[in-house]
């Protein structure tokens, strides 16, 4: 069966995907990119060595999924939508792309990684109609805690507007901070929310977020989970505080552009949003769409989706 297909290289995973043209449905495989034990993220060189021997291995597992011709491909070649975007690692997988390309005669794409975050979080939510029309999305990951108002585009599909944002640490890089101080491995979400399950939420000290505007500050939360470390907290009611700290900091931001903007559809997409807490606290008091955990984390799903709807509504589909 004729498709697209999709290339992410992003600091955390390398990941490809293959979009169907007659469904739509999305076949996908990805891999986390090897971090040392007692380390909280990679060095760029490190990603990018780390994708040039992983992407083959994922491309190979995919191709013996699908069956057909491919009728153009996509990659992620930077972060955002914003001047001076740039990160090394995505140049694997875009220049991956344009070898396919130039060796296949097919159309080439290239979207950033926040487009295919959202788009494969509407993919995943059953969502895809709302890309015809404004609506608010939050990517949240480990480099990323961005609000962004998201509008239809002929070229792009979608555009990205980031509107809000962390304005010191990100919310992954807070989770997984707070859980080397615990000695979890990174990264450290899935443990942290795990650990969290154990607590006894009447014991955590006041979470207060702190607000600048539309926007949030995350850095402070961290030196509170050491000060709670060294007053004697145990690791669960830690890892809790951390959490519900990234909670009302969300909870803070959708409140204040929902206020700006209206009533906005929202969209919740990235690695951190596959914490049931969140979803759950989040999906209650705002009714949000958000991902199966497999198209929250990082993924090409969104690039792949992405590729087929530029062919498709550009007409030149064959």
């Amino acid at each position: 069966m004729n498709g697209y297909l999709g290339l992410d290289t992003s600091n955390y995973t390398t990941s490809v995907a293959f979009s169907e043209a007659s469904t739509g449905a999305v076949t996908q495989q990805k891999q986390l990119l090897p971090v040392k034990s007692g380390e909280v993220g990679l060095r760029q060189s490190d990603a990018v060595f780390h994708h040039v021997r992983q992407l083959p291995d994922m491309v190979e597992a995919l191709c013996g999924e699908m069956s057909g011709d491919l009728i153009a491909v996509a990659a992620s070649d930077r972060p955002q939508e914003r001047d001076g975007s740039y990160m090394p690692c995505f140049l694997v997988g875009a220049g991956l792309a344009r070898e396919l390309g130039a060796l296949l005669r097919i159309p080439v794409h290239f979207f950033t990684h926040q487009q295919g975050h959202v788009a494969a979080a509407l993919y995943g939510a059953d969502k895809l109609d709302l890309r015809h029309d404004r609506f608010l999305a939050f990517h949240v990951s480990g480099g990323t805690t961005d609000a962004i108002l998201v509008r239809p585009d002929k070229e792009k599909v979608i555009t990205c507007e980031v509107v809000a944002s962390s304005l010191d640490l990100k919310a992954g890089q807070l989770i997984d901070r707070t859980g080397h101080i615990l000695g979890l491995n990174f990264p450290a979400g899935p443990a942290l929310e795990k650990l969290a399950e154990g607590a006894d939420p009447s014991r955590l000290p006041p979470v207060r977020p702190s607000m600048d505007g539309v926007n949030c500050h995350l850095s402070g939360v961290e030196n509170q989970c050491r000060r709670m470390l060294k007053d004697g907290y145990s690791p669960e009611e830690i890892a809790l505080f951390c959490l519900k700290s990234v909670q009302a900091a969300l909870f803070s931001m959708t409140e204040a552009l929902l206020k700006q903007y209206g009533n906005l559809p929202l969209v919740y997409a990235g690695g951190v949003m596959s914490n049931s807490l969140l979803k759950t606290a989040l999906g209650d008091a705002f009714g949000g769409s958000f991902a199966p955990p497999a198209l929250s984390a990082d993924n090409a799903a969104g690039i792949a989706t992405l590729c087929r709807i530029r062919e498709e509504e550009s007409g030149s589909c064959r």
